[in-house]
């Protein structure tokens, strides 16, 4: 997955930045909020085997995120960014800074000024990201802590997470039968909805019934699984009437989902042709609104989603 992605990371003593050029296998929204929104920081900023914990985040224009890096000793290893200007959806800036639990700046130690700036192009999003220091000594000591080396792991897990988000999409099927699904998302209660279905339709789990996201193994580079949803439902599929398919997902907010009414259910497609699949999304998403533009998944499926002008939820899903 990294291989194909442009990653250029450039140190110039002249001027005493950094800059970075990073892209990721998303559109400009799930980059967005990764990015900004402190459920899904937690679960990527930290270079393993470090984990980065939310104490308090205010984004705005003047607003703080204040958190800090657990080591694997239970050592908290505080940080502060104050946020500078921010651009919705298009670029912020912000000052960081070592400091102590209740955001008080460590002198002695460097800060950066962060100024990033998101593209999105093609179903890829670029981060450009300019990392500037007050002096030379000031930059040389933060390459000497290994700065390069800690930001490319904390953008892997972002890959990762990335890769996870699109996992809960993934569906048991193994050929290009055409058929249409419906899409369930619950909050933590998947396993006891499907139950109940299970019983009332008197059929059978398919494929390897319930996968939760304690399944997923951390020996494929995806960050680590909060506690509080290894238990909950990562993916279930239940045929139903007329051999209608169920498919259910948990959407917990520590993977960055925000679950209401409306927007917990779609109508899966699944054509038989890419060709299909794009007349498909063409056709119904006009005058709608796209969440996600068709395009090849890291799950082995061309994918899009979509709201459509009367504001029902669809996902176009073709097996590769």
């Amino acid at each position: 997955m990294k291989n194909h992605l442009l990653f250029n990371f450039i140190v110039n003593k002249e001027n005493n930045t950094v800059n970075i050029q990073r892209e990721f296998a998303a559109n400009l929204d799930l980059v967005w909020d990764a990015w900004t929104k402190p459920e899904i920081l937690d679960q990527w900023w930290a270079p393993k085997p470090y984990r980065t914990v939310t104490k308090s985040m205010d984004f705005r224009e003047g607003g703080t995120w204040l958190y800090y890096m657990l080591s694997p000793e239970n050592d908290k290893h505080w940080c502060k960014n104050d946020y500078i200007k921010i651009d919705p959806k298009k670029s912020y800036s912000g000052l960081d800074a070592f400091c102590d639990e209740n955001g008080v700046t460590n002198k002695d130690m460097p800060r950066t000024q962060w100024n990033n700036t998101f593209t999105e192009n093609a179903n890829k999003t670029l981060v450009s990201i300019v990392a500037t220091y007050e002096s030379l000594a000031d930059l040389e000591k933060i390459i000497a802590l290994g700065f390069q080396q800690g930001f490319t792991m904390a953008l892997e897990n972002l890959d990762a997470y990335i890769e996870q988000k699109f996992k809960l999409r993934s569906e048991l099927k193994l050929d290009n039968t055409p058929r249409v699904t419906t899409y369930l998302n619950f909050d933590g209660k998947t396993e006891e909805a499907f139950n109940f279905y299970k019983k009332v339709f008197k059929t059978e789990f398919s494929g390897k019934g319930m996968q939760r996201f304690g399944d997923i193994s951390s020996d494929a580079g995806h960050p680590p699984i909060a506690d509080a949803i290894k238990k909950m439902v990562l993916h279930v599929e239940l045929p139903i009437t007329g051999n209608h398919i169920l498919m259910g997902t948990d959407a917990p907010k520590e993977m960055g989902f925000t679950l209401t009414k409306g927007n917990n259910m779609h109508l899966c497609i699944e054509p038989e042709t890419r060709e299909e699949a794009d007349r498909l999304f063409n056709e119904l998403s006009v005058d709608g609104t796209v969440s996600m533009p068709m395009a090849d998944m890291f799950f082995g499926a061309y994918f899009g989603e979509f709201s459509d002008k009367y504001g029902i939820n669809w996902m176009i899903n073709y097996k590769n």
